[in-house]
C-alpha cells in the first residue's frame, strides 16, 4: 500500500477512533501492554495494544486459556479490535502496516525457519488475510498458510479488500473461509487444512 494512502487512512483512523480510545483506556484503567514481536526482516519491535487479559493462572501458575482471562468488556474490545488502536502508533513508526500477517513473536518466526523468513518479507500489519479468513477459528497452522498466501500475492487492491472485509468481520463476526485455507494450504507446504 502506498505510504501517502497509509498516512491519510491512520490520519483518518486517528480522528474516528480517538475518543473511543480514551473510552478504552478508561475501562482497562490505562494498561497499555507493549510486546516484543517480529517485525519486516525479522527485526524486533514493542507492540503496542491495550490490556485485555488479566494474568490469571491455574494452581501450577500457568496463564489460564485466554477465554478466561477475558470480561465480558474487554471481549467485546476484543472482537471490535479497539483493543489494537495504540498499534497505529506503530505503523506511524514504521513497524507496522495497516495491511500484513498479525506480528509474531522472533522465536515463532525463527521456528519457521524458510518460510518465516518468508512471512516476515513485508511489515506485519494490524488486519490481514487470515484475520478476515477465520482467525480465532484457525489453527496456527492454518494463519500461518494465510499469511503466506497474502506475501505472494499482496497488492494495493488486495489490501483494500481486506480493509473492507474487516469492517464486515468486525460487525458480522468471525468465520472460516474454507476456501481461502484449500487456497494458501496448497502453496503453504503445510498439512491440508481441516474442513470447517
Amino acid at each position: 500500500m502506498p505510504r501517502v494512502f497509509e498516512l491519510l487512512l491512520i490520519g483518518i483512523a486517528f480522528l474516528l477512533c480517538a475518543l473511543p480510545m480514551i473510552v478504552v483506556a478508561l475501562v482497562v484503567r490505562w494498561q497499555l501492554g507493549s510486546q516484543t514481536r517480529a517485525g519486516q526482516g525479522g527485526r524486533p519491535f514493542r507492540v503496542w495494544k491495550f490490556r485485555s487479559m488479566t494474568d490469571a493462572r491455574d494452581a501450577r501458575g500457568e496463564l489460564l486459556p485466554d477465554d478466561s482471562r477475558q470480561t465480558a468488556v474487554t471481549r467485546l474490545l476484543r472482537r471490535t479490535r479497539l483493543d489494537e488502536t495504540p498499534q497505529l502508533l506503530n505503523i506511524l513508526r514504521r513497524d507496522m502496516a495497516l495491511v500484513g500477517p498479525r506480528p509474531l513473536r522472533p522465536d515463532t518466526i525463527a521456528k519457521a525457519g524458510a518460510r518465516g523468513e518468508r512471512r516476515s518479507r513485508v511489515r506485519p500489519g494490524m488486519t490481514g488475510w487470515a484475520q478476515i479468513s477465520g482467525n480465532t477459528k484457525l489453527s496456527e497452522d492454518e494463519k500461518f498458510a494465510l499469511d503466506l498466501w497474502y506475501v505472494d500475492h499482496r497488492s494495493f487492491l488486495l489490501d483494500l479488500r481486506i480493509l473492507l472485509e474487516t469492517v464486515l468481520v468486525i460487525l458480522q463476526g468471525e468465520r472460516r473461509n474454507a476456501a481461502r485455507l484449500k487456497q494458501a494450504m496448497a502453496i503453504s507446504r503445510w498439512p491440508k487444512a481441516a474442513e470447517p
